[in-house]
């Protein structure tokens, strides 16, 4: 029998796609699912993207450039511009295979075997395959429920930082959580990074969706860190394009960025169609943005509402993103998530959860939450909440936990 590495035998599995198969078993019983477990929208992607693959003049689909096309560096560029960071040129983006391969870039120009990133934990799961292909060490911040998942203390990160330490990885708007940071404790990340010469990798892919009238503060606003900072950026969710596997590792640093290009020049180029679709995206945009992000605020809206009125839930409100982080009263997430696609329906239906062991260090940490993505329609969502609470009755009864 062939050999499995150790790396292989390590990589954890995806909390959010291991239950695959269970959903497609009750979907071949007949059993409609409600996928509330994976951020993939049902928003329409704009159609500019799709026109613009639908009407190419192109006779030989040819490798891009390592880098990213020009005609679609220059459009990220003003759309950065129109951030206020006019100082970017085409020069500072390396365009990726979606924001995950931004990230890799990111950790492999950055860490060696052994290296550990900090994270405020939960975090977004993939953080963990990530540092397991690289052989590098996740070092968790425990945020906790009660705060709303608020940044910890930042004495906390300063305990963990170690002559290994290499970069303090964040989300924000966050997933799993949809917490948002605010500037002071952005200004802290930034304080201690300048202390300690560490990088922080900011992970902005769900800039455009936050709520109340608050504002995303991007980590490329603090000067005295511009040489330490990393900015992953993708289309996916801006445009509800996941498919076509979009995204942009940005820095200041020169170093940093003729580091990272090596590794882009490596797996040869970024996905050629996906950055037509992208660049024709970002033309007049505007009014696109404002109506998805009302729709956002309505589903959340919604969803936290009902949830927090199932006894024993605990769903703090997010302020951006479309996750939310949610408390159940049950044993064991990873046991109910599975029980509901295999032994639950109503009216054959059943909803799909991605339990939230999978964003922490400690899976114990999340051992009764899961993930809650509001990606669906209103009417769907209200469904799928009616559903859950008639399913956690019923969970609860036939495993004696009233």
């Amino acid at each position: 029998m062939p050999k499995i590495s150790q790396r292989a035998q390590h990589m954890p599995a995806s909390p959010v796609r291991k239950l695959v198969p269970f959903a497609t078993a009750a979907k071949q019983k007949g059993i409609k699912v409600y996928h509330l477990n994976i951020g993939q929208p049902d928003i329409e992607t704009p159609e500019t993207a799709l026109n613009a693959i639908k009407n190419i003049d192109l006779k030989v689909l040819e490798y891009a450039l390592s880098e990213g096309n020009i005609e679609y560096r220059k459009a990220l560029t003003d759309y950065y511009h129109s951030l206020g960071f006019t100082d970017l040129t085409p020069d500072n983006f390396i365009v990726t295979n979606g924001g995950s391969e931004a990230l890799n870039f990111a950790i492999s120009t950055l860490c060696d075997d052994g290296d550990e990133i900090i994270i405020p934990e939960p975090y977004y799961a993939n953080y963990n395959g990530f540092a397991g292909t690289f052989n590098i060490n996740v070092v968790a911040v425990p945020s906790t429920i009660d705060t709303g998942f608020a940044l910890p203390s930042i004495e906390e990160f300063e305990k963990k930082i170690t002559d290994k330490t290499r970069a303090i990885v964040v989300c924000n708007p966050g997933n799993p959580t949809g917490y948002l940071y605010s500037r002071d404790e952005l200004q802290k990340l930034a304080e201690i990074a300048k202390k300690h010469d560490i990088v922080i990798i900011s992970d902005e892919v769900y800039r455009e969706y936050v709520y109340d009238g608050e504002k995303q503060i991007s980590m490329l606003e603090f000067p005295e860190v511009a040489e330490n900072v990393i900015v992953i950026d993708s289309e996916s969710k801006r445009y509800s394009m996941c498919g076509a596997r979009i995204g942009c590792m940005i820095t200041r640093s020169k170093k940093i960025h003729d580091a990272a290009i090596l590794f882009a020049q490596a797996r040869l180029s970024p996905v050629l169609l996906g950055q037509i679709a992208a660049t024709a995206a970002h033309k007049n945009d505007a009014e696109y943005i404002a109506k998805v992000r009302e729709e956002y605020t309505s589903r959340r809206n919604l969803l936290v509402e009902l949830l927090n009125e199932i006894p024993g839930v605990i769903c703090p409100k997010p302020k951006g993103a479309f996750y939310c982080g949610v408390e159940l009263p049950v044993d064991d997430s990873d046991k109910f998530a599975q029980w509901l696609l295999e032994s639950y329906s109503n009216n054959n239906e059943t909803v799909m959860v991605a339990p939230m062991g999978g964003f922490y260090s400690n899976p114990e940490l999340g051992k009764k939450q899961v993930r809650i993505a509001y990606v669906l329609k209103q009417e769907d969502l209200k469904r799928s909440v009616e559903l859950l609470k008639d399913a956690i009755e019923k969970y609860r009864a036939e495993f004696g936990l009233n």
